[in-house]
């Protein structure tokens, strides 16, 4: 009550120094507008000015007292009053906060285990005992860049927690207790969405690729695997060629955690486009296919060994040891020694071994009459006679064995027993799909080659009427 009394004397004389105020400025106002006002007769303008400057003056006196409700509103007090604090702890700052223990290490290019250990300072026995814990040693014994282990290391040091991906869905932790090692997996759920992505090429194949979202190893298949018949890419690529691709990814919370083969590719260069589908037949190995079914791979390579040069050609010459005329048989590629040597095609191990001036000699039986031989070998590879191996597989190393000058490798190609020069001789085609083969094939590669078709349609539509295409990568996914 006593405050309540007080507020209301306060106010008062508030309001009462403001009519003060309001009667003196309003007299100012007059005196200098109207100095005549106090000495002679006022007129009808005097009254007129008089009751405007009135009227000004009732308005500012009804609207200033409102704003001194707010000033003389009394103030809340408020009480200050100690809190006691759990002690610290020793050595503990009174500013520090909690903080995660787990430190995640992304792995680098080149990157192993032991340098990840290293790197936080865990010594070696530790990552012998969590790789002797079954099921580890293979998940991390094959990390690649970019993988992400966690490691629970308090203030301490000392390892106390290992978790990893042993693959897509699986996440492991493990849990340190002195010689013990305790594992919890946990299931993470996946998603595998089906994407076409496009690009063109402005600077190099590589740099359009990756910013089309392709993996290093899609770029790979796309070079070394499905066109690499057909398009030199070291010579053919120009500005302005383009590339689609179809293939499966992996997701997981929203994070792109794989990618699977490439199902269907398209590559435009020269003003010509080659296609490559994916396509299982006979219970043989997955290969690629154009549109019509026919493989793109060649039934035979012409140079078996890479990083060479032709030192003989096919054809009577004098025998470098010898020093007579003699027919040569084949076609002598230098290369030094060491240089891995490819089967040419698929084929079954007929022999090896050494013979004569052959020296360390691979034959082998590519089928309907078709054979090759490789010579001089310095080593053979992994071979045995009767096993059967794919085109491209390493069966020996470039030597100088048996009657040689300098590391080479002595190349036949023959049919029907006889030596034909493998520079000019028409190789065999490949078997194309046909029958329920090639129903099946159309039925799963039509779905990728329209996705495909509407990409580039959406994006370079402009280029087939003689705009210029659009050079921006795109990608368009389906779960």
């Amino acid at each position: 009550m006593q405050n309540s009394e007080q507020g209301r004397v306060r106010k008062q004389r508030f309001q009462q120094r403001l009519n003060v105020l309001h009667v003196s400025t309003l007299h100012r106002r007059l005196k200098q507008h109207l100095p005549a006002a106090f000495n002679t007769r006022w007129t009808r303008r005097h009254w007129i000015h008089a009751s405007l400057f009135a009227m000004i003056g009732a308005l500012v006196a009804t609207i200033v007292p409102g704003f001194s409700n707010a000033i003389d509103t009394p103030l809340s007090s408020h009480a200050t009053l100690p809190l006691p604090l759990p002690p610290l702890a020793p050595g503990q700052s009174p500013y520090s906060l909690p903080t995660d223990t787990w430190h995640t290490l992304r792995i680098k290019s080149g990157q192993t285990l032991s340098s990840a250990f290293d790197e936080l300072g865990i010594p070696s026995t530790v990552m012998h005992q969590v790789l002797q814990h079954p099921g580890t040693k293979a998940a991390l014994t094959r990390l690649r860049p970019g993988a992400e282990i966690a490691f629970d290391m308090p203030k301490s040091g000392e390892l106390r927690g290992l978790r990893f991906d042993r693959d897509a869905s699986h996440r492991v932790e493990l849990s340190l207790a002195g010689d013990q090692v305790h594992e919890k997996v946990s299931t993470r759920a996946t998603t595998t969405r089906t994407v076409v992505t496009s690009g063109q090429i402005s600077s190099s194949l590589y740099v359009a690729a990756r910013k089309a979202g392709l993996t290093p190893a899609a770029v790979a298949t796309m070079t070394d695997e499905i066109f690499k018949y057909d398009i030199d890419f070291d010579k053919d690529l120009q500005p302005g060629d383009r590339f689609s691709v179809v293939m499966d990814e992996t997701w997981r919370e929203g994070e792109r955690i794989d990618s699977g083969d490439i199902l269907a590719a398209t590559f435009t260069t020269g003003g010509k486009t080659y296609s490559g589908f994916r396509f299982e037949r006979g219970g043989k190995q997955a290969e690629y296919f154009d549109i019509t079914g026919r493989p793109l791979k060649k039934s035979f390579i012409r140079m078996p060994v890479a990083y060479s040069r032709i030192s003989s050609t096919f054809g009577a010459r004098r025998h470098p040891v010898l020093g007579r005329m003699r027919m040569h048989k084949g076609i002598d590629y230098a290369a030094s020694s060491g240089t891995p040597i490819m089967a040419a095609g698929d084929a079954r191990v007929q022999f090896v071994g050494n013979q004569r001036g052959y020296g360390n000699v691979v034959i082998l039986d590519h089928g309907k009459g078709y054979s090759t031989l490789y010579g001089h070998m310095s080593r053979f590879g992994k071979l045995r006679t009767g096993q059967h191996i794919d085109q491209g597989t390493v069966i020996g190393y470039v030597g100088m064995t048996g009657l040689a000058t300098g590391p080479h490798l002595h190349y036949e190609f023959r049919v029907g027993g006889q030596q034909r020069n493998p520079a000019s001789v028409t190789m065999p085609p490949p078997t194309p799909l046909a029958g329920a083969e090639l129903a099946a094939f159309r039925a799963k590669t039509s779905p990728a080659m329209a996705r495909i078709q509407g990409m580039e349609k959406l994006l370079y539509a402009d280029a087939g009427a003689g705009g210029k295409a659009q050079p921006e990568a795109k990608r368009k996914g389906r779960g």
